[in-house]
């Protein structure tokens, strides 16, 4: 080969090399198993949950609706985000569940599980395992009891 072939060929073999690097930091970069969508979801989740607490403290009843409605919608957002964070993994699951009861549910009653889903989703890891729980594990059955001078061995 001689070194003019290989100078013509030198480009091209750049430019393939740079759009292999290219694509695979590109794909490495939407690989993040959808927590940057449940980031996204919980955005609008903050939104609604601000926007709840504000109608709740509110004194007119037509603001205090608005409110309401303004927060509903932006929970509404927030589901096509968490569903699609779902599909990429399974740990949005509960987030997207949750999101997808405010139709059926008070969103008084989903504003605990909206907040804790969403710090899970804003932790630089959020596939470490969470803290200690203070909620007490359940009870242990105690173990069977056994009466002297019983055995089936007879």
């Amino acid at each position: 080969m001689s070194v003019r072939r290989i100078g013509r060929a030198l480009p091209r073999w750049a430019t393939g090399l740079i759009i292999i690097v290219g694509c695979g930091i590109g794909l490495a970069a939407c690989s993040g198993g959808g927590v940057s969508l449940a980031r996204s979801a919980c955005v609008h989740i903050d939104r609604s949950i601000s926007l709840y607490k504000q109608a709740s403290s509110e004194s007119g009843a037509a603001r205090s609706a608005e409110l309401m409605q303004q927060a509903y919608i932006q929970l509404q957002d927030a589901l096509p985000l968490a569903a699609r964070a779902a599909g990429k993994d399974a740990q949005w699951q509960a987030l997207m569940t949750t999101v997808s009861e405010n139709s059926r549910v008070p969103e008084s009653a989903l504003i605990s599980a909206l907040t804790d889903q969403c710090v899970v989703a804003k932790q630089s890891s959020p596939f470490q395992p969470l803290p200690p729980s203070s909620i007490p594990p359940p009870a242990t059955a105690p173990a069977p009891a056994t009466v002297p001078g019983n055995s089936s061995t007879g």
